[in-house]
């Protein structure tokens, strides 16, 4: 029933269209209007291009953008490329978006700076700084890359990405990396909790149980240290020990699905009762009633991406779709009233004029194909 239910809402929301070809269409758009001439898998970090938007998810302040994108938004082209993929039809052109893709990933990587790591701005213009969540996400675009394909090559670059990130773990605030390489002032919920998962997924790929003993001390770790007693997950922590009580969808998401993939790797119920414990928490801390509707806050829609994720990787365990229907209510409302004149979506999927007409960031449309790739494969799941 409950998967009858799921089908039939997510078809009335789309208005009968085809998740799965608004997710290819929406990526097709994109890397056309991103993409950079003469740089095979480099891509604008706005469109339109040409304001040099100030950008401010950096140490420091005073940072604009330049000819290609920084890492972050590369990455969540990546992940929806490795979503797209798994549709049987489109697996063909999607391996070949991952290949260009991966040509894209590598001009980041920094061979100077041991151990070998991925800066911010592609090494092959100038030399930048190195995030620990910036190289998890790439260990994970690698890892599913690899599940995707079965492409050694991409085994071997995550193993070594996932090298230069546990070099920033040590044992201040008993344990955890830091934010930046070389800034030793905060450890984050963002480096630690991708970390879990980028530990996780790389012992999915490889079978070797060092990975799942390092997802589980990143899990510990953020688990004794960020989670506040309701499950939600602060931004970081100082180097005094003073946690900071500020929240984003996404560092709760990425420790939602971190205790999923511990439920199915170890079968251990501790982990599964945690799932569905952040799960209702989550949802009833990042919402609110709105006309008789539980209305998700949209603080970055690639953060709710990841929350997304979470959910799913849950609903495909207890099939309770409550939290999935929320997010694909807001989606379809962003589609339908946030849409700019080059068919992209306001950030924060805000529908006033002033937003449509801002340039549009990388991250914010790449999210959109993965978000309705994720909600056509469900659908898909579901008729069969």
């Amino acid at each position: 029933m409950i998967l009858l239910f799921m089908e039939s809402y997510c078809q009335r929301v789309t208005g009968g269209d085809s998740e799965k070809n608004r997710a290819d269409a929406f990526f097709d758009k994109v890397w056309k209007k991103y993409r950079l001439d003469g740089h095979p898998g480099l891509f604008s970090e706005h469109y339109p291009r040409g304001e040099k938007t100030e950008l401010d998810y950096f140490q420091g302040a005073n940072v604009r953008e330049k000819e290609a994108s920084f890492l972050w938004p590369l990455s969540g082209m990546c992940s929806a490329a490795n979503v797209l993929i798994k549709f049987p039809d489109l697996k063909e052109k999607y391996s070949s978006y991952l290949d260009t893709l991966a040509i894209g990933l590598w001009t980041y990587r920094d061979s100077i700076r041991k151990p070998i790591g991925y800066q911010a701005y592609p090494a092959k213009f100038e030399k930048a700084d190195r995030y620990y969540d910036d190289n998890a996400l790439v260990c994970i675009d690698y890892c599913e890359s690899f599940q995707n394909t079965k492409k050694a090559i991409y085994s071997k670059k995550a193993i070594e990405v996932f090298n230069f990130i546990i070099s920033g773990w040590d044992g201040q605030l008993g344990g955890g990396v830091y934010w930046l390489e070389g800034h030793k002032d905060q450890k984050p919920a963002c480096s630690n909790g991708m970390a879990t998962l980028a530990a996780l997924k790389l012992y999915q790929t490889t079978g070797n149980k060092v990975y799942l003993e390092w997802g589980k001390r990143f899990y510990d770790w953020m688990h004794s240290s960020l989670r506040n007693p309701q499950g939600i997950y602060y931004n970081d922590m100082k180097m005094d020990g003073k946690p900071n009580p500020t929240y984003y969808t996404y560092n709760t998401g990425s420790m939602l699905e971190a205790s999923v993939m511990l439920y199915k790797l170890t079968g251990k119920t501790k982990y599964l009762t945690e799932a569905q414990l952040l799960a209702k928490n989550a949802f009833n801390f990042f919402s609110s009633e709105i006309s008789g509707r539980r209305r998700l806050s949209i603080d970055l829609p690639w953060f709710v991406t990841v929350l997304f994720r979470a959910y799913q990787a849950l609903y495909e365990i207890d099939k309770n779709p409550e939290y999935i229907k929320a997010i694909t209510y807001e989606l379809n409302e962003a589609w339908q009233n946030s849409m700019d004149k080059y068919g992209l979506l306001s950030a924060k999927w805000l529908n006033d004029k002033q937003s449509k007409e801002k340039p549009k960031w990388l991250l914010d449309e790449a999210c959109v194909a993965e978000l309705y790739a994720r909600i056509g494969l469900l659908s898909m799941t579901n008729k069969e």
